[in-house]
């Protein structure tokens, strides 16, 4: 028999509890073993929460137990988890996490710590979608050239809406909060944190690139209007928020941002809370990974995925790789990155203000590969709405700042990355 504890028995931890004792036979024969969730942690242990396990409100309890033979860590958070995991490990004990958090800034001082000792996290990832597994060793033959991923289902619910329903942001983030999809601070979700974190434990996969949330390009979709979801449906574009991981000669790309992205494409027809991975190798090519990206039952058929192949002896090594990534990649800054831009802006409606916009992206080396004018409430003024040929990032902030100072040119530049 193996033992398990659960150190955070809410919703996750709650799901894994139960699903562990009703398919406790079909996991058995696939496992090997009879799997028992034996005892686990809660902050408020007045709070019934339906299972029948032994329950503690000193996370200690769990970790220096010797009977539990595996922790799992669902509390969230970052340094207390880290703390416990630490001595989890150290205590000879396996650990399946879901924390994405403690991975985007524990990941490789955790694999240290480790060492044979299994240390899984496929739920930390994109829910229920197998996407660590599939890189760890169903894509172990290949060099990854790129990842895309909608990794995070409240924005991409809220995109959706705007885009398929014509909902402005307000309007859908306050959806979004009373469906619970988005919390009341829904920072974390729109602002890209949260998907940044999933991008950077990918990285360390697929590339062996060591880097924190701080030393990547993370915007939101706090910004996205009506007028550019009409602009990209007239240009063939879909916007979405991905995570972008792409190798550029000896460097990597890493960044999560609301893209244009071809309406063809495969991961443009991913609507609502949904979340999808395509991941490019260079021998097997473009595959998408696609299923829910949150809830208690999609997560938790993760986590006791990792259970049973820990069981099983099958965990392997844990960022996947045994000697070290020895790539010579390193991580690219945010001014390397080379992409399209599409630009709103609002200027003078008289003659002569194109050219002086064209002149001025011209000193930049930046060229407008499709352009879209509209009228605005002020008889005066117009938006102006473009797309550019590809370009250096640095070579684009230099050229909105730029434009920022031209008379003809009215409040913020609004601007959006494509990728093709």
């Amino acid at each position: 028999m193996v033992r398990i504890g659960i150190l955070g028995v809410g919703t996750v931890g709650t799901s894994v509890a139960k699903i562990l004792e009703e398919n406790a036979d079909i996991i058995e024969a696939r496992a090997g073993k009879k799997i028992v969730v034996t005892s686990g942690v809660v902050k408020n242990l007045s709070k019934d929460r339906g299972v029948s396990i032994k329950l503690s409100d000193n996370p200690l309890d769990v970790v220096d137990d010797p009977d539990i033979d595996i922790v799992v860590e669902l509390m969230g958070g970052v340094e207390e988890p880290y703390a416990l995991v630490k001595k989890a490990l150290e205590n000879g004990k396996a650990v399946v996490t879901a924390n994405k958090a403690l991975l985007a800034y524990h990941r490789y001082e955790l694999q240290e710590i480790a060492g044979d000792i299994p240390l899984m996290y496929e739920a930390s990832t994109a829910g229920g979608i197998p996407i660590i597994g599939a890189l760890r060793n169903g894509l172990s033959a290949n060099h990854i050239e790129s990842i895309q991923g909608i990794m995070n289902g409240t924005c991409n619910y809220m995109l959706t809406n705007m885009i398929n329903n014509g909902a402005k942001y307000d309007e859908i983030l306050k959806e979004s909060q009373e469906l619970g999809y988005a919390e009341a601070d829904p920072t974390f979700d729109v602002g890209g944190f949260d998907a940044s974190h999933k991008l950077l434990i990918l990285a360390s996969i697929a590339y062996g690139i060591d880097a924190k949330p701080e030393d990547i390009l993370i915007e939101g979709i706090e910004n996205i209007t009506g007028t550019d979801v009409d602009f990209a449906k007239e240009f063939g574009y879909e916007i979405k928020s991905l995570g972008i991981a792409k190798k550029v000669g000896n460097g990597v790309e890493l960044r999560v941002h609301a893209t244009m992205i071809p309406a063809d494409s495969m991961i443009a027809k991913v609507d609502g809370v949904m979340n999808a991975v395509t991941v490019i190798g260079d021998r097997v090519g473009e595959t998408m990974y696609y299923g829910p990206g949150a809830g208690g039952d999609a997560t938790a058929s993760a986590v006791i995925a990792d259970i049973v192949d820990i069981v099983r002896g099958n965990q392997g090594p844990m960022l996947g790789y045994k000697k070290g990534l020895e790539s010579g990649l390193t991580l690219l800054s945010k001014d390397e990155i080379v992409t399209q831009y599409y630009l709103r802006m609002e200027v003078d409606d008289k003659s002569g203000v194109l050219a002086t916009i064209t002149s001025a992206l011209g000193e930049f080396g930046i060229s407008i590969e499709a352009m879209l004018q509209k009228p605005t409430n002020a008889e005066s003024r117009a938006q102006l709405l473009f797309t550019t040929h590809t370009c250096k990032e640095s070579k684009m902030q230099d050229a909105m700042r730029s434009l920022s100072n031209l008379e003809v040119v009215h409040g913020e530049i609004a601007m959006m990355r494509i990728e093709k």
